[in-house]
């Protein structure tokens, strides 16, 4: 079931699998991080954390300007500490932005997987 729909990102909650999964597309600019921030949080309210997989799928995910890596790594290390059972990330199909979420990933406590593909797309 898809709860958000916009132009730069999808959310959707699939309760049989009892996954959560987040979608972005292209860049995210300033702008549209607060947006997408409010959007998550009414969406991961609507389901108990610990019974449920947070799944990042960054295959469209295009690579960010440097001074954006920042907040690449603050947003990682968010979805970690949201309380989900686990938490996977979907390697972009970009090879910058493969070797850019590796690198932030590097730098965090992250506590979730990077997987290659999703099991199920939205």
């Amino acid at each position: 079931m898809i709860v958000v729909d916009k132009k730069k990102y999808k959310m959707a909650i699939n309760e049989g699998s009892k996954e959560i999964h987040v979608q972005v597309h292209g860049l995210m600019r300033e702008e549209d991080a607060e947006e997408y921030m409010v959007d998550l949080q009414e969406t991961i309210n609507k389901v108990s954390r610990r019974d449920y997989t947070f799944v990042v799928d960054a295959t469209h995910q295009t690579p960010v300007p440097s001074k954006v890596v920042p907040q690449l790594e603050q947003t990682m290390q968010f979805y970690s500490g949201l309380g989900f059972k686990e938490v996977l990330v979907v390697k972009p199909s970009s090879k910058i932005a493969q070797v850019q979420i590796r690198n932030a990933l590097e730098r965090i406590e992250f506590t979730g997987k990077i997987i290659d593909q999703v099991s199920h797309s939205m």
